[in-house]
């Protein structure tokens, strides 16, 4: 197999911040090159810096405008596409394929996605390491013969993981959290890491290192590792060991944090209100951990902090946030990378001209996805020759951005073997260690009537609750174990009539198993529960009332159990990967004993204190 080595992988020192800026004289001229008299960086990035210096004097000023930009095409092949990956490339960027628009633009980077804008470009292994190798020799067939940073937001866990099976599914953040263990939150990144790089991923947009200190947040969640901020960070740095070991870089965000939050920044701007000491014990210690872990990259997030920056900017444009911050006060100088440019958190403040420009004066280096590229690639090109973006200020972006791919290894080997995918991605070895590691996530909430661990032998049981696929999936568990099943899956919103039928299915089982998702979410415009949860708790206080056995499964967040508090018997899974089921069904059993501590502190519905406290998990 042609993958990167673990020499190439970058050096785990906080690179010091840039010294000896020189005003490199940028020719006007369209299509002609810059003149780099000596350039940016430091005696401390050699090898590669005489690489980087010599490359960028032979660049033109639209090659390095083309550097900055992270950008999605449509296709699971880079010069053969379906109609509709044809009809999104033509919308997107006025070509036909994800080859033509390499050739157009001469990104700095590509990434992934499954459904998005129908990209579609994820398929069975081969399919997209064959892609990541046309995309490469796309890149190389230009003048400048850059390779591409190929990346993805693959967290792990359920909720953002663009890879499905056979890729290996590990828990997810929250659950790590709960598992507390360093070691397998290092092991499940190395897998995720190793998988990725053998179908030719260079970086992983992992892991979250956002404080969840909000029951409510929207986007976040389970995505976080917990509340605490220590171990947030000692986590996130066991991941971020795990990403470098495993073959890819590693991208800690959403800076300057995000886990406060009651908008979704997809969908809107949100605030955060933290005031400077909450900021400085909050939000930044997993930043700084991951720094000096020497991660390569840190995204932005579309968010407000006044405390920080009062003119209301977001933080991807806001120089007070991520040059006065995390540049000057954190010393980082590896990569920013803003969020995607066209979530509602960007747009909704800044047109597609500006946004850009502004995010790279603000610090930026990569913008990621602008919802226009040929406005954004025209707006930041004009502000470059205007002056707007001073010749200096696009150089230290470009050599960031080169010194990263020559000390990531993609000069040196940017191609994949093909044939050896299918064996890696998914490796028996993967999917045990994978299991072992979610056996060790599960929480015990609640044991209240002692029915749990359940005795061996044939009994009747009700599955019903939200999830198709994780009902069918639980009962496929449980039949397995000599248990005559039923299914009532009612969704996210259960109807009345679902919440009959699931109690007249109760009336002839020995045991109800009951899945909840977000039965405890709370609307932001009314302050009540939302439709979903106050229906999902309905359903849950339905069963218990018929008087059997009840055990309630919050499947996402674990905050579900403040919404019936009277529930007797509550695990926590912390997200609905088929390990993660299967770990739920091994612990009712008392084949594994529920290690799984509570990462994050559950409040009381009404707001008058905790109902279980950070740490809190049962045993048997």
């Amino acid at each position: 197999m042609s993958a990167r080595s673990a020499s190439t992988r970058p050096s785990r020192r906080l690179l010091r911040p840039l010294v000896a800026l020189v005003s490199l004289g940028l020719v006007a001229g369209a299509g002609q090159t810059a003149a780099v008299a000596d350039g940016p960086g430091h005696s401390g990035d050699a090898p590669y810096r005489g690489k980087v210096i010599s490359l960028m004097r032979h660049m033109s000023v639209e090659q390095k405008v083309g550097q900055l930009f992270v950008i999605e095409v449509a296709g699971r092949d880079a010069n053969t596409v379906s109609d509709t990956a044809k009809a999104t490339n033509q919308r997107l960027y006025g070509v036909d394929t994800p080859a033509q628009a390499i050739a157009k633009y001469q990104p700095g980077g590509v990434i992934y996605f499954t459904t998005r804008n129908n990209d579609d470009n994820i398929g069975d292994p081969a399919q997209v390491a064959t892609l990541s190798n046309g995309l490469q020799s796309a890149a190389l067939a230009q003048k400048a013969k850059i390779p591409l940073q190929i990346a993805v937001d693959q967290e792990g866990g359920a909720l953002v993981a663009r890879f499905g099976p056979p890729a290996t599914q590990m828990p997810g953040n929250m659950a790590l959290g709960a598992g507390r263990s360093e070691a397998d939150a290092t092991r499940s990144a190395q897998v995720i890491g190793t998988e990725l790089a053998a179908v030719g991923l260079t970086q992983d947009y992992a892991p979250v290192a956002d404080v969840n200190i909000n029951p409510n947040n929207p986007v976040i969640g389970i995505r976080s590792i917990g509340s605490d901020p220590a171990l947030v960070s000692k986590l996130a740095v066991a991941q971020i060991n795990g990403y470098h070991a495993g073959g890819v870089s590693a991208v800690a965000k959403h800076f300057p944090g995000h886990g406060d939050t009651g908008t979704d920044s997809h969908y809107g701007l949100p605030q955060v209100t933290h005031t400077l000491e909450q900021f400085n014990a909050i939000d930044l210690p997993p930043f700084k951990a991951a720094i000096a872990a020497g991660v390569d990259t840190i995204m932005t997030a579309h968010v407000v902090f006044p405390a920080v920056d009062p003119s209301g900017a977001p933080a991807t444009m806001s120089k007070k946030i991520l040059t006065g911050v995390l540049r000057e006060q954190l010393g980082f100088d590896g990569l920013i990378v803003t969020d995607a440019l066209d979530m509602a958190g960007a747009t909704a403040t800044y047109p597609p001209n500006v946004a850009p420009v502004q995010a790279l004066l603000a610090g930026a280096d990569q913008l990621l996805i602008p919802p226009q590229m040929d406005t954004a690639y025209g707006a930041v090109l004009d502000a470059v020759k205007d002056g707007t973006i001073s010749q200096q200020r696009l150089d230290e972006s470009v050599y960031r951005v080169l010194m990263h791919k020559y000390k990531r290894g993609i000069f040196a080997d940017p191609f994949v073997d093909v044939a050896a995918a299918p064996q890696i991605m998914g490796a028996p070895q993967h999917l045990a260690d994978a299991q072992a590691i979610t056996d060790r996530t599960t929480t015990l909430v609640k044991n209240d009537d002692s029915v749990l661990p359940l005795a061996a032998g044939p009994r009747k049981v009700l599955v019903a609750g939200w999830g198709v696929t994780t009902t069918q999936t639980m009962a496929a568990a449980f039949a397995k174990r000599g248990a005559t099943t039923t299914v009532r899956e009612s969704g996210t919103t259960p109807s009345a009539a679902a919440i009959d039928s699931a109690v007249a299915a109760a009336q002839a089982s020995d045991l109800v198993v009951v899945s909840t998702n977000n039965a405890y979410a709370i609307s932001a415009a009314t302050g009540q529960p939302t439709a979903a949860a106050a229906a999902q708790t309905r359903l849950v206080k339905a069963l218990l009332a018929t008087g059997k056995p009840v055990v309630v499964t919050a499947m996402r967040n674990p905050y579900d159990v403040a919404s019936f508090p009277e529930a007797p018997t509550v695990l926590d899974s912390y997200g609905y990967t088929s390990h993660q089921i299967e770990a739920l069904v091994k612990v009712m059993y008392g084949e594994v004993n529920p290690t799984g501590k509570l990462p994050v502190s559950i409040p009381k519905a009404d707001g008058s204190g905790e109902l279980f406290p950070f740490g809190h998990g049962l045993g048997y």
